[in-house]
């Protein structure tokens, strides 16, 4: 008989979850079976957790969720040959093709063909998760588990606003949830001149503030736009990144971005936003990326690069350690915005 786990199932197409018994899979020849140790919730799943209008359209329950962790490899494939048993890992979640025109011309993060773990296929808020060899990254034996765990979504901060350098110049961030935090202290790590973070949420704006953030501006009491003439002296920020999905805020976004500056857009809205082309792209001059996943794997050195550094600690924005039993109680910290990143142990 197959020895079965513990796992967050995403049951039925409504909002929530389900702890459940599942079978623990089983590797292919070419895969790892990976003993979970710690996995953090993040706003894609809370996206599923919710059923908004993304995931109605995405993905298909029941499935096990989850996507960012850190583990133990526990068995290979007979064809692995770039990992063994016992070695501390994390993952790219994103599994490609290698086949199609983005892989061929080095942008597997672009790939047409890429399934996520957690989204299209069954993933790590469980006990164990398969995966493939190739998507797999070792880990410093000295990286404490939770800060592993979050290297992925540190991933999506890192490719946001290293898309352009940031050296010297004023960033803004748009949306101060997980990634927006991370994002912070990316910008300050790699020379910003000034930090701004925008978010309703006061919880989140004093994080943002330990994590080194210049200037934290609620939008609900003061004016974005306001707040950015008068520090810039007129001249608006160099780079916007926009992490929160909301169309009064990307619109803010475009309109606080200096001429021939940069907007980079994490954010996954779920209508289509309305923007000011002629005004705030065109006559602008202005370039943006649409930024998805992390650039296989230049980001992930990039990531290991500034974890090693003395200018980026993550541990203020890891604020709740709980159970994976205790999983609703994390969505619930999520949905009200009264955390930073939540860690769950199974």
């Amino acid at each position: 008989m197959r020895r079965k786990m513990k796992a967050i199932v995403k049951h039925e197409r409504n909002f929530g979850a389900k702890l459940m018994e599942v079978v623990i899979p089983e590797i292919k020849d070419d895969e790892v079976l990976i003993k979970v140790k710690a996995t953090s919730i993040c706003g894609t799943d809370v996206h599923i957790y919710t059923w908004d209008e993304w995931s109605q359209s995405r993905v298909n329950p029941p499935y096990v969720f989850g996507h960012e962790f850190s583990g133990i490899v526990e068995e290979v494939g007979s064809n692995v040959t770039n990992v063994n048993v016992g070695d501390y890992v994390s993952a790219e979640t994103h599994i490609v093709c290698g086949q199609c025109p983005q892989c061929l011309s080095g942008n597997a993060h672009i790939c047409k063909n890429t399934e996520i773990i957690g989204v299209d296929r069954d993933g790590c808020f469980a006990e164990f998760v398969v995966l493939p060899a190739t998507n797999l990254w070792k880990n410093d034996p000295s990286m404490p588990l939770d800060v592993a765990s979050i290297q992925e979504p540190f991933g999506n901060a890192v490719h946001t606003v290293l898309a352009q350098g940031v050296a010297g110049k004023s960033v803004a961030i748009i949306g101060c949830g997980p990634i927006g935090l991370m994002a912070v202290t990316v910008a300050k790590a790699c020379g910003a001149s000034h930090v701004f973070a925008f978010d309703l949420n006061d919880y989140r704006l004093r994080l943002a503030k330990e994590m080194g953030a210049t200037s934290v501006v609620n939008s609900e009491r003061e004016n974005p736009l306001s707040v950015v003439n008068r520090i810039t002296d007129g001249n608006g920020v160099d780079v916007v990144c926009e992490m929160s999905g909301h169309p009064i805020a990307m619109d803010q976004g475009f309109k606080m971005v200096t001429n021939g500056g940069v907007v980079s857009i994490l954010s996954l809205p779920v209508r289509p936003v309305e923007i000011d082309v002629t005004n705030d792209i065109v006559f602008k001059g202005i370039t943006v990326h649409g930024i998805t996943g992390r650039k296989m794997y230049k980001t992930w050195q990039q990531v290991s690069g500034l974890l090693k550094s003395t200018e980026v600690n993550l541990k203020p924005m890891i604020t709740h350690h709980l159970k994976l039993e205790e999983f609703e109680k994390g969505f619930d910290l999520m949905i009200k915005g009264q955390c930073g990143k939540v860690v769950l142990h199974p």
